[in-house]
């Protein structure tokens, strides 16, 4: 996870950020931040940056950003493919001129839980609170999907603590140890904390622990 470590601000439509439904404003595609020559995001000279659902036309910024921060932000690889199609799990911050300045997305574990994954924001881009954008909107999602828990595996906890985040045993989340982590080298040394979202509007209880066959 690559997110900006300065303080953010206490309301985030005072800087000037919004939210925005896809294809609102002047048509017209613009390239993608610094990935010169990706099109996939309206051209909106006038808007401020604002907070979308991603497209699979967005996928390569994606991916690309993804990329270029795996080692900064502990981020788990992923490819193209597998970003494009998962792109409309992704909520994705946009410049005026369509420059993509950040991404996460909210990947279902199962019906009732989902993980806050690939939260990235742009290196120029950073202390601006676009991290929170990006968790709010994903947050909202959740709420909608009627999930009972969401939950992030983060290096740095306290990027999440500060927007209603607990640390939680790695027990609590089986979903999450059976989909990702048996098959991870660095299980036994996992350096990873497991948090919770404490302000999804439903009561934070462990999933059960289910044993693992052999």
């Amino acid at each position: 996870m690559t997110i900006e470590s300065t303080p953010l601000p206490t309301v985030i439509l005072q800087t000037g950020f919004s939210t925005r439904p896809h294809g609102s404003g002047q048509a017209g595609h613009a390239g993608i931040g610094t990935v010169p020559g990706v099109p996939s995001v309206p051209n909106e000279p006038e808007a401020g940056p604002f907070a979308r659902e991603a497209t699979a036309a967005d996928a390569p910024a994606i991916h690309r950003l993804i990329t270029a921060n795996l080692q900064a932000g502990h981020l788990l690889p992923r490819s193209l493919a597998d970003v494009t199609v998962r792109a409309s799990r992704f909520a994705v911050v946009v410049s005026g001129d369509g420059g993509l300045l950040a991404c996460g997305e909210l990947a279902p574990l199962n019906t009732s839980v989902a993980e806050v994954r690939s939260l990235v924001v742009r290196e120029d881009a950073r202390g601006r609170g676009l991290g929170h954008l990006i968790v709010e909107e994903l947050r909202r999602r959740a709420r909608a999907g009627r999930y009972r828990t969401l939950c992030a595996f983060t290096h740095d906890p306290r990027f999440f603590v500060r927007f209603g985040f607990s640390i939680v045993p790695h027990t609590w989340l089986p979903e999450k140890v059976a989909a990702d982590c048996w098959n991870c080298p660095l299980f036994q040394k996992c350096g990873q904390y497991a948090v919770v979202d404490t302000r999804l509007g439903r009561p934070i209880v462990p999933s059960p622990v289910k044993e693992h066959a052999s």
